[in-house]
């Protein structure tokens, strides 16, 4: 095979996907497995599940894997890594196991960002089960921030907006909160009756507390015509403004015509109160820039970041854009 290799790696907290491009933007190989995020599974247990799947996609496409690196490229975009000293562990480890000649690792919401974006620079923000948010100007700087949760000022994500709805029923139930229609939906979803006797499911184990993350839709339908459900709605699309804005003013682009990409379970669910918050607002502070949710698979961003760093033109991106859009479709993307 005389075309270079980039291995795309998009790593989250539930799955990890793995993809081989050539430099001419065919996709020879796309394959999925579980969780590789490093903040749960450590470095070692990151590059164990990694290794794997590469061992995987050779064999997918008629590649001999042998023991030396299949790529030139390895762009390893991983949840779990925030901080640059945890890209560079990362780095390291994945060189000397040789994943790819050449390795480059980042936080999951620049693949986001970039298979959002045509120019590649601008701001990204992912609602999935957490929230997170980064921005790349045209020269290359960067603004990110460290989304630990609440330990870092963060509050978004399916798990706040659960956490959110759960708070509701139970203090409309008792009387020390406004009524909401989330007294019936919340348990409700759960098959219970009550938000009593959802709490009590909770503490004594019966029903995960990580499930509440599962309830932003409910919060969504509800806020139709329930103001209590409406107010979390609209705490959110505040909370991803303000990420934004924030994002924007470092990097000096409030007035630059910048795509702003959102992205993530939750703005996918295509709640048009949500995304019409959102758009409303930064119409007002920032109204150059180009809000668009995407629904591209973040291997791609991967795939394209590598990409770019071999030089490739507009052509050979877009015929990697319909080719892992078409095989993501078959892995249940």
């Amino acid at each position: 095979m005389t075309q270079p290799l980039v291995l795309a790696i998009d790593g989250g907290n539930s799955k990890t996907d793995l993809a081989l491009v050539r430099g001419d933007g065919k996709v020879v190989a796309l394959v999925r497995g579980p969780m590789s995020s490093p903040h749960y599974l450590g470095v070692d247990g990151c590059m164990g599940v990694l290794e794997g799947l590469r061992e995987d996609a050779p064999g997918q496409a008629g590649i001999e894997n042998g023991r030396g690196s299949t790529a030139e490229v390895g762009a390893l975009l991983l949840a779990g890594v925030d901080f640059p000293s945890e890209e560079e562990e990362v780095r390291r480890e994945a060189e000397r196991r040789r994943l790819a000649s050449r390795v480059s690792v980042g936080n999951d919401t620049f693949a986001v960002l970039r298979a959002g974006s045509e120019r590649g620079w601008g701001v990204a923000v992912v609602c999935g089960t957490g929230i997170n948010c980064v921005g790349v100007a045209p020269d290359g700087r960067q603004a990110r921030f460290p989304a630990l949760g609440s330990i870092s000022g963060d509050w978004g994500g399916g798990g706040d907006v659960g956490r959110a709805a759960v708070y509701a029923a139970a203090r409309s139930e008792d009387g020390r909160g406004e009524k909401t229609s989330l007294e019936r939906a919340v348990p409700a979803y759960f098959d219970l009756d009550t938000p009593s006797q959802l709490a009590a499911a909770f503490h004594r184990g019966q029903v995960e507390e990580r499930r509440v993350a599962e309830l932003a839709p409910v919060v969504f339908a509800e806020a139709e015509t329930d103001p209590v459900a409406a107010s979390i709605v609209g705490r959110l699309a505040k909370e991803v403004v303000a990420m934004i804005r924030v994002t924007l003013d470092r990097l000096e682009m409030m007035n630059a015509p910048a795509e702003v990409v959102l992205g993530g379970g939750l703005i996918q669910s295509g709640d048009s109160r949500l995304i019409g918050a959102i758009e409303s607002a930064l119409l007002e502070i920032a109204p150059e820039a180009q809000v668009h949710a995407t629904s591209s698979p973040p291997v791609l961003g991967a795939a394209l970041l590598g990409l770019d760093e071999l030089g490739v033109d507009l052509e050979t991106q877009e015929r990697a854009r319909r080719e892992l859009g078409s095989s993501f479709g078959r892995i249940g993307g």
